[in-house]
């Protein structure tokens, strides 16, 4: 896997990614960015949610589980000091859908922490990760 990370001015950068997307990454105004997308830490939260949300669909939808929508809401919390790294990552999972099987879920989420994300499985080397799920009912 390649990317491609290019300056564009001030403190704003675009990334490429070898699939051919592109994403703008920022710094927050406080240390000259001008705020124009998400921080390179968030998007590092945000793959892990990703990745994650991809492992836990496909595992529901190989279960038959009848999901209509599913979302993740990702909490994170840094060091004080240098390097600023995770220390705790939360991921709440929110699935839809008539029927589901709450063992079901569980199992999928277990699954991707444990042994399918490869995002959240790197994070978690240095941040505590932590995982729940909520079914509603739809």
């Amino acid at each position: 896997m390649k990317a491609r990370v290019k300056w564009i001015e001030k403190m704003a950068f675009v990334g490429e990614s070898e699939s051919g997307h592109a994403v703008v990454m920022d710094a927050s105004p406080e240390v000259g960015g001008r705020n124009l997308g998400p921080r390179p830490m968030e998007m590092l939260l945000l793959g892990a949610g990703g990745c994650s949300s991809i492992d836990v669909i496909s595992i529901l939808q190989k279960m038959r589980q009848p999901v209509t929508d599913c979302h993740v809401e990702l909490s994170a919390e840094r060091a004080e000091s240098e390097p600023k790294v995770f220390t705790r990552i939360h991921m709440h999972f929110v699935v839809k859908g008539k029927d589901i099987k709450a063992e079901a879920v569980e199992k999928a989420v277990k699954l991707s922490a444990e042994k399918y994300c490869s995002a959240s499985i790197m994070l978690g080397a240095t941040a505590a990760m932590t995982h729940d799920f909520e079914i509603i009912e739809a």
